[in-house]
């Protein structure tokens, strides 16, 4: 059995050195120019390894097609280029720990820093193992660069060997996946697969079909605007009142840092402004669409508290939907986890599904009709400094990939 650790290894290495971060206030497709930059290099890679039907679309996505050896369904890969805005990842210098000795890591940019399985059990199961880290002041992009390493060195490899049988292929490098723009509305019927699997989890087994339901709240407050030395009795102080919003949610049983396992939250992100105007967003989270609605109605019940206590202001609260939990669909035709599961077991690997607190372009792909469960790749304490994965999970996601390709096939 091939193991592609050292491909793995230099393509990984070679992508995250790219800067590829989304961002959520910008309006364009992709959200940043930047991404074009790793997304024109896969295109061009894509061609290289002889990849039929290579496209960058108009809307940021890199496609392309492994013709099929045998008959079955057409299946499609993905995983996004797109790092998280959530922090730096401006000069990511990838590094590689060889043979993992099981103690401390530690990062020359930043001495501060140690990553151990003290912090990370996970670590621990990987002795002797190639480790891939950054330097200490950057998160490392294996969320979703090593996706994207993963389905790179699975194409070449099949493409290279047509001896092996498997159905036509459909592989596609999403942008924006961070923010929740990863699937544009014109990517199902672009992507052509009948279904499909994004290299975007975590530990080796890891298969999910089920994943956060998700809504965005945009809060904004006006207040009333004077000099504060004539301002008694008639000035309102729109940071106040953003400050009673956030105090009076639910703070010990709804914010992401007291919540766990099914736990749905209500997360402020972010807050900008003064005190004439103030904007607040927030991210809602629950793994059912009646906790989802739940968390909603608190917000807008809070921000009605808040306004009611103070009329001269002006406060909105508008909620949109973002992704809903992929199970609700999946779970009506098990067939592509059922798939993956075997793979998984034909490899060695036991499958664990655990519900993703989180989403992936997985969940809006499903949502809009190509069924799409979610794929180990090994990454670890991402969108941080700490983020790591190893090389040799890394080659048993592309293993799985393979795997799965060929029993892909029909009978």
């Amino acid at each position: 059995m091939t193991d592609f650790h050292a491909e793995l290894e230099t393509r990984l290495t070679r992508y995250a050195a790219i800067d590829s971060q989304s961002h959520g206030e910008s309006a364009s497709s992709p959200s940043t120019a930047i991404q074009l930059d790793i997304l024109r290099l896969l295109e061009t890679e894509l061609r290289d390894i002889g990849a039929a039907d290579v496209t960058l679309t108009d809307y940021g996505t890199v496609l392309a097609t492994i013709p099929g050896t045998a008959p079955g369904p057409t299946v499609g890969f993905l995983a996004h280029v797109d790092t998280a805005p959530q922090f730096n990842a401006t000069g990511v210098k990838p590094r590689v720990i060889r043979g993992y000795n099981g103690g401390a890591i530690t990062f020359p940019d930043d001495p501060t820093l140690t990553l151990s399985p003290e912090i990370n059990p996970y670590l621990g199961t990987k002795l002797g193992h190639d480790i891939i880290t950054a330097s200490g002041t950057t998160l490392l992009g294996a969320d979703d660069k090593a996706g994207v390493a993963i389905l790179m060195t699975a194409a070449r490899h099949l493409i290279a060997n047509p001896d092996i049988p498997h159905p036509p292929l459909r592989i596609a490098f999403t942008p924006d996946e961070e923010i929740g723009r990863g699937v544009h509305s014109r990517l199902p019927a672009d992507l052509a697969c009948d279904f499909a699997y994004t290299f975007d989890g975590g530990a080796v087994g890891e298969i999910e079909y089920e994943s956060f339901s998700a809504d965005g709240a945009v809060v904004s407050i006006k207040g009333v605007s004077i000099h504060p030395g004539l301002a008694k009795g008639k000035m309102v102080n729109a940071i106040h009142l953003a400050a009673k919003i956030i105090a009076a949610l639910p703070q010990h049983t709804m914010l992401p840092e007291v919540t766990d396992d099914r736990d749905g939250f209500i997360h402020a992100v972010e807050m900008t402004g003064g005190s004439s105007d103030m904007t607040l967003k927030f991210i809602l989270r629950d793994f059912e669409r009646e906790g989802l609605a739940q968390k909603g109605a608190i917000l807008q019940a809070v921000c009605a508290a808040v306004q009611a206590g103070e009329p001269r202001a002006e406060i909105t609260c508008t909620i949109k939907p973002q992704y809903r939990n992929m199970r609700y669909w999946l779970e009506k035709d098990m067939t592509p986890v059922d798939l993956a599961r075997d793979a998984a077991r034909a490899l060695g690997i036991e499958p664990v599904s655990v519900p993703i607190r989180g989403g992936t372009d997985g969940s809006r792909l499903t949502e809009m009709g190509i069924p799409c469960p979610n794929l180990f790749t090994g990454m670890q304490e991402i969108h941080g400094p700490l983020e790591w994965i190893s090389v040799q999970d890394m080659g048993l996601a592309t293993q799985l990939c393979l795997t799965l390709a060929e029993k892909a096939v029909k009978a």
